[in-house]
């Protein structure tokens, strides 16, 4: 990133008052060259420090003086659509991708909150990506993705994604849905969003709106006399959302959707806290999957180790130095057996669930990971920070 200040440049202080619209469209435009996924404006005690995020990691860009802040987030809230006179409440709008096509942007999401240093301001950019629109693109191991086809072809059931934000669940989602119209077209499909980020055709895309009167239970219920045949669902955030959602997987929908969980295991425990009968969870749920995105190696400048036969990260201008460049797929997936209904049925607990899944020869995310190491696409080291191992153990 370029930060030599000179007298035309956007980001230098003494022409804040003019410029101030083209320092916020430079950061925009200099994130979507680089890839970012968000850009933080983070004020301080003394200046406001800029973010971008590349492949999963928050990276420092600049650091602006405290007196630019309130001109900055003024300016974006003007992007978003904002109200610029409240400075005390969280805000969240969307900027108009016009003039950023050429990056293939779909969408940009801007939130707003403040803090005892100001207003703290997020953009969070979606783009399109054509070479991860099927499922064979994805980067899935090969006994995932035979799976997953399998699961598609599903008349009924439930399929499940955990992952944290940003872990390529709703790509995986949408690279789904596509495989399913492109077997089956006369399929009805309908999908709930908050908010709608990927637009795939053939398929009806419903927005729910924050504090609407429209929830995902209230249109979930109604879209269930709408005959529809496959359902998706953004995220299942709540109790009542649950039981509808596995009720409409036991009486003929196949019906997919997100939720928070660390482990497929926990993901089963999750419905069962969440009052879903054991017998509906063994009944409904077709499988969960658990996904993680972790950093390649940049091509340009990775350098193999001669004692272990790894490459490893080194960093050039290619990469911003980063080493990395690109992020690749890993995950696990759990389908029900005889041995695992019994577990649910009898509400086992985690770590004696995690345990069956281990007796069973269950190949868990680290495992599935060592392929990309074994391959030299990622590093032991990043691969462990993703599934939050020590390097020791």
């Amino acid at each position: 990133m370029n930060t030599k200040k000179t007298n035309k440049d956007p980001k230098n202080p003494q022409n804040k008052a003019q410029d101030v619209t083209a320092l916020v469209d430079n950061f925009l435009a200099e994130a979507m060259n680089a890839g970012a996924s968000d850009i933080h404006f983070e004020p301080t005690e003394n200046e406001m420090v800029v973010k971008y995020r590349l492949d999963g990691v928050l990276k420092t860009v600049e650091k602006m003086p405290k007196l630019l802040s309130e001109n900055i987030i003024a300016r974006l809230k003007v992007l978003g659509n904002l109200l610029t006179y409240r400075t005390d409440i969280p805000q969240e709008g969307r900027i108009e991708t016009a003039g950023h096509n050429n990056q293939g942007v779909l969408d940009e999401r801007l939130a707003v909150f403040p803090t005892i240093h100001g207003q703290r301001a997020v953009v969070r950019i979606f783009y399109q990506r054509k070479n991860l629109t099927e499922l064979e693109q994805l980067g899935f191991s090969e006994s995932i993705y035979k799976t997953l086809k399998s699961i598609a072809f599903k008349n009924q059931g439930l399929l499940l994604l955990t992952g944290p934000a940003g872990s390529g669940k709703s790509t995986t989602l949408a690279a789904i849905l596509r495989n399913i119209l492109k077997n089956f077209p006369g399929k009805s499909i309908v999908t709930l969003e908050d908010p709608v980020e990927i637009r795939i055709e053939g398929v009806t895309q419903v927005q729910i709106t924050p504090f609407g009167e429209m929830t995902f239970p209230t249109a979930l219920r109604s879209l269930l006399r709408q005959d529809p045949q496959v359902l998706m669902i953004g995220e299942i955030r709540d109790a009542e959302t649950a039981k509808i959602a596995v009720e409409a997987a036991l009486t003929g929908h196949f019906l997919m959707s997100t939720m928070h969980s660390g482990t497929p295991a926990a993901g089963f425990l999750r419905l069962l806290e969440m009052g879903i009968e054991p017998y509906q969870v063994t009944s409904s749920v077709a499988a969960i999957l658990n996904q993680r995105l972790v950093r390649k190696l940049c091509d340009k400048c990775r350098k193999q180790n001669e004692k272990t036969g790894f490459f490893e990260a080194v960093g050039c201008s290619n990469c911003l130095d980063a080493g990395y460049k690109g992020r690749a797929l890993i995950a696990e997936i759990v389908e029900l057996d005889g041995e695992l209904r019994k577990a649910i049925a009898q509400k086992t607990d985690l770590e004696e669930l995690q345990a069956l899944l281990k007796r069973t020869g269950h190949t868990n995310m680290l495992t599935d990971g060592k392929r990309l190491v074994s391959q030299g696409i990622t590093t032991v080291d990043e691969l462990n920070k993703v599934c939050g191992i020590l390097e020791s153990e």
